[in-house]
């Protein structure tokens, strides 16, 4: 019996075009969190998440051969799946949701949050995701893949089909919009407090 895990993406991917479907099951082990985590953070929505996922490994498998070595395979995956629900955004006119972080993901392990500071956080993390949602598609996707999947400038560059210097360019002017943004929130919201 093979043994698919001992396998390098690569060699899986010749298995796959050669007709050996079980070494498809273990790509698909390998990379179903990924690709549902990048579908997920585009659509906002777990139902289209799991339906547009699986669409995006059958697009995977339709195209195995195509896959060359020269790139990560993960980033391969990643470059398919957000073009393809970047696709699914166009065809269906939904307008999608980016969701953030949660931000108690960021609370060190043994420090207790009282309700209130969970509450500040849960909406500063809302009003992020907002934010986020509202930037452009071209700075949207590359600040997403920056830091919520935690790729590099030169995987992005891969992904979106750009220089790299644009890359880093996008995902600096996406910041600066959203420290843009949250500041004059901040003072329209310490204005209506009469601050």
């Amino acid at each position: 019996m093979i043994k698919y895990v001992e396998k390098t993406d690569y060699e899986l991917c010749m298995a796959v075009a050669e007709g050996q479907h079980a070494a498809f099951d273990e790509l698909l082990n390998r990379y179903k969190n990924l690709v549902y985590s990048v579908v997920l953070r585009m659509v906002n929505d777990r139902e289209d998440a799991n339906d547009q996922a699986q669409e995006v490994f059958i697009k995977i498998y339709r195209n195995i051969e195509k896959y060359r070595p020269d790139y990560k395979f993960s980033t391969w995956v990643i470059k398919i799946a957000t073009n393809h629900v970047i696709d699914f955004r166009r065809r269906t006119k939904n307008e999608a949701q980016v969701a953030y972080l949660e931000a108690t993901d960021d609370v060190p392990v043994g420090i207790e949050q009282s309700p209130e500071d969970t509450y500040i956080a849960k909406e500063q993390t809302e009003t992020l995701a907002h934010m986020i949602e509202e930037l452009p598609e071209m700075y949207r996707l590359p600040i997403v893949l920056y830091h919520q999947q935690g790729l590099s400038y030169q995987e992005i560059s891969e992904i979106v089909d750009e220089p790299m210097s644009k890359v880093k360019n996008r995902i600096f002017r996406a910041r600066k919009l959203l420290k843009e943004s949250l500041l004059s929130g901040n003072m329209k919201r310490g204005e209506s407090y009469g601050m």
